[in-house]
């Protein structure tokens, strides 16, 4: 238990220095919510007793304490624009964004798992040349193009899925029609990148000795590595996969405004275009803090592939 201590204690302060420099940026932002919220014409007395009601009168680390403790009891507070508690509207977005992420995530891994391995184990040869093609290409695309010409083909041209929206959870397969699209494109990129680190891990690792020994035994290339090669090449492509859910958890913005979908990176641009500060507080340390602690995750994950690492 005691090797777990300094893992955790790191990410409980990496969370609160997070909490504070989201709340000191967004509390930076200049114009007055209350007055925004009232609009022009209103009256700088009815302004000044809204900015009370709303805690915006006390010194900045009174208000961040405020927060900071609502935080922690699960209460981030109300928006502005909807008059609704923050924490509700940030699940009920996180229900479109996670499965979002895992969909985009396990594709993007299905595809670059074997390509990256088709592409290692024949180095230097045409497929090889054909794969580092093929993935300089899917870096390069935009995926907000790339979601586009989706919807050109599959959703405007043979009408097998949804062009956009989300018909929610109590139509499952519905729900799932309208995130394939949407993440087919965003899993491009992604599956290149995550191609080409694979690659390279596995060309440094056939080099060892060990590989050497299993060849000697009688091992294919392909057998030596996906026996031997792979797990030891693994340690920077969960680095990789770590910081490719969390980029797809909190950046998706322009994909779920390609297909009008209600998540997270919507919600964002939508309370930022309303001056909506409560929420793009609470929302952005959502999803620091899932990219923190998918980062915890990943070290932990570390010692379970490599065991020199448990010490």
């Amino acid at each position: 238990m005691h090797r777990l201590f300094r893992p955790v204690l790191s990410l409980a302060l990496s969370l609160l220095v997070a909490s504070a420099v989201i709340f000191a940026v967004v509390d930076l932002v200049p114009g007055d919510p209350a007055s925004f919220m009232l609009g022009t014409g209103a009256r700088p007395d009815t302004a000044a007793a809204l900015r009370e009601q709303m805690g915006l009168d006390l010194p900045w680390p009174a208000r961040y304490a405020r927060w900071l403790g609502g935080v922690l009891t699960g209460d981030l507070g109300v928006s502005l624009a909807y008059r609704t508690p923050v924490a509700g509207m940030i699940l009920d977005r996180l229900q479109v964004s996670l499965p979002l992420a895992l969909i985009a995530l396990g594709l993007a891994v299905a595809v670059a798992f074997p390509v990256g391995m088709f592409a290692a184990s024949r180095r230097g040869k045409a497929g090889d040349v054909a794969v580092m093609g093929g993935t300089q290409l899917g870096i390069a695309l935009p995926n907000f193009w790339f979601a586009m010409l989706l919807v050109l083909v599959f959703a405007v041209k043979l009408r097998w899925l949804p062009a956009g929206g989300f018909p929610g959870w109590d139509q499952p397969l519905a729900a799932l029609q309208s995130l394939i699209l949407p993440a087919v494109a965003l899993a491009l990129p992604q599956a290149a990148i995550l191609a080409r680190v694979l690659r390279s891990a596995l060309i440094e690792t056939l080099g060892q000795d060990y590989i050497r020994s299993a060849r000697a035994k009688g091992l294919t290339r392909w057998q030596a590595l996906r026996r031997h090669a792979l797990r030891n090449a693994l340690i920077p492509v969960l680095t990789i996969m770590g910081m490719q859910f969390s980029f797809l958890l909190a950046g998706a913005i322009i994909i779920e405004n390609v297909f009008y979908l209600p998540g997270l990176g919507r919600l964002i641009f939508q309370a930022i275009t309303q001056r909506d500060l409560i929420v793009v507080q609470s929302a952005v340390l959502v999803m620091v803090a899932a990219v923190i602690v998918v980062t915890f995750l990943v070290d932990l994950a570390y010692a379970l592939v490599d065991p020199r690492l448990r010490g």
